[in-house]
């Protein structure tokens, strides 16, 4: 209750401040939006509101235990220049609506400042009903002008957040590529390139000896051809193109080091993206199994429910598994969500360990369609 009563003591002061910042905001750029000034100020004064909007929420969470989602920030285009911004700006629906709350907040901020010190000092009795009603009014009021649009906005605030995942991922993709071909087949190659040219000038001084380089050399070309075609299966298995998750699981399944059984149930391949995701999640929660897990068996479970796709690996190891014990689950569930997917892992101490992923179902496109 003091909570609220604190809350609402508060609305004059800081609603009296919120309707001065935007009274004369709107009144400059209003009065000036015939100069060339007068639309940035404007902007200007509109992005200050959100700061505002902000410190309301704070007091809202703190005071009244109000759980308002932050609105997302403006789209931020590279390139687009000023005018853009100013644009942006002024088209800014959480901008415009905390404007709003600041100019209906200060005749409420009056009333509820009254009625609660009249509350405090006389109608004592009577102060836990008339600050709840106050507060839940606030609560209406906090909700409806500053939480965020709609769903659609919350929704484009989890894909710029996804979005900074997926690239993060990719780079460290390509870092990982890179790493691999330079300290792998590049070496590699550049050690054959040498030996084949102590061989060649060997050749006629001592035939024996540059058949033996030849040899040795030869036999380096193969690791090398070995270390490029691991590499093209970490990026992506020529037999998941060839043939389909079914038979790609189990050319992983059959590199564990414990025995994994693999049931597909699909009735139709997915989208190539789709099925790539799908394919690296399993891998890499094998090679856990591997490991980590100290099991005698595994398995591997995937299908197809409605618009989803399901994939569960099981084994009957000693269990603990957890996304902030450094195994590479952590990444994985970034992964997952930033494609709409889930990650859900059940390993208590002692075992089994059952994840399950799941995947938004996306058709292959065929003849150039969507399927």
């Amino acid at each position: 209750m003091w909570k609220e009563v604190g809350h609402l003591l508060l609305n004059l002061p800081l609603s009296l401040l919120a309707f001065v910042y935007v009274t004369v905001a709107v009144a400059v750029g209003a009065a000036l939006s015939v100069t060339v000034v007068g639309l940035p100020l404007l902007a200007a004064g509109l992005a200050g509101a959100r700061l505002v909007g902000r410190v309301e929420r704070a007091r809202a969470r703190g005071l009244l235990g109000v759980r308002v989602e932050e609105p997302s920030r403006l789209p931020h285009r590279p390139g687009g220049g000023p005018v853009a911004a100013v644009w942006a700006a002024l088209r800014d629906a959480v901008a415009w609506r905390t404007m709003l709350y600041g100019f209906v907040r200060l005749p409420w901020g009056v009333v509820t400042f009254a009625v609660t010190l009249v509350a405090v000092l006389v109608l004592w009795p009577a102060l836990p009903y008339l600050a709840r009603v106050m507060a839940n009014a606030d609560r209406a009021m906090v909700r409806g002008l500053l939480g965020p649009s709609d769903e659609l906005e919350r929704r484009v605030a989890e894909l710029e957040s996804d979005r900074g995942v997926v690239v993060d991922t990719a780079a460290a993709d390509l870092r990982r590529i890179e790493r691999d071909l330079h300290d792998g087949a590049q070496a590699r190659l550049v050690a054959l390139a040498m030996d084949l040219g102590l061989a060649k000038e060997k050749a006629t001084e001592d035939p024996e000896a540059a058949a033996r380089m030849v040899e040795e050399a030869h036999g380096e070309v193969k690791l090398a051809l070995r270390e490029l075609r691991d590499l093209a299966r970490g990026i992506h298995p020529a037999v998941l193109t060839d043939r389909g998750l079914d038979a790609a699981l189990s050319s992983v399944a059959s590199r564990c080091t414990v025995p994994v059984t693999v049931t597909a149930d699909l009735p139709e391949r997915p989208a190539e993206a789709i099925e790539g995701i799908a394919y690296f999640t399993v891998s890499e929660l094998l090679q856990n199994v591997s490991k980590h897990a100290r099991a005698t068996r595994a398995t591997v479970d995937v299908w197809r429910t409605g618009d989803r796709l399901l994939l569960q690996v099981t084994d009957n190891g000693h269990g603990g598994a957890h996304p902030a014990r450094g195994t590479g689950l952590a990444g994985l569930a970034e992964r997952l969500d930033a494609v709409d997917g889930l990650f859900v892992v059940d390993s208590p101490d002692g075992g089994p360990t059952t994840i399950t992923a799941e995947l938004p179902w996306r058709s292959r496109r065929k003849d150039g369609a969507r399927g």
